[in-house]
C-alpha cells in the first residue's frame, strides 16, 4: 500500500499558476504509476494527467494538454503537477494516485485525501 500526501493547492487568479506535490511512503512508489485527478463541485471526479513508474511516459485530459506538466523524482517519493494558465474552469480538489502497476492497465491502488485549487477570475 503506498499512501499519499498532496500539497501546494491554494488560491490563484485566473492566468496564474500552481505546482501540486504529492509525497509518497513506501518503497513501492518507484515501481508504480502515477496520476492526478480532480473534483468539482456537483461533479464526478475526472482523471488530468498520468505518469508511468520510469516517467518515460505521460497522458494528459485534452483540457489541461499544454497547460498542465506531470512530473515525477523518484528519489524524492514525489511526483508533481506544474499548472499554468489556469482558468476558472479549473477549480476542484485535486486527488493524487498510486496505480497498481508500472503503467495504468491495473487501475488505482491508492488515493491521497486532496488538496483545493480555488481560481478567480
Amino acid at each position: 500500500q503506498v499512501q499519499l500526501v498532496e500539497s501546494g493547492g491554494g488560491l490563484v487568479q485566473a492566468g496564474g499558476s500552481l505546482r501540486l506535490s504529492c509525497a509518497a511512503s513506501g518503497r513501492a512508489f518507484s515501481s508504480r504509476a502515477m496520476g492526478w485527478f480532480r473534483q468539482a463541485p456537483g461533479k464526478e471526479r475526472e482523471f488530468v494527467a498520468a505518469i508511468t513508474w520510469s516517467g518515460s511516459g505521460t497522458t494528459y485530459t485534452d483540457s489541461v494538454k499544454g497547460r498542465f506538466t506531470i512530473s515525477r523524482d523518484n528519489a524524492k517519493n514525489t511526483v508533481y503537477l506544474q499548472m499554468n494558465s489556469l482558468r476558472p474552469e479549473d477549480t476542484a480538489v485535486y486527488y493524487c494516485a498510486a496505480y497498481l502497476a508500472g503503467d495504468y492497465a491495473l487501475g488505482i491502488g491508492s488515493w491521497g485525501q486532496g488538496t483545493q485549487v480555488t481560481v478567480s477570475s
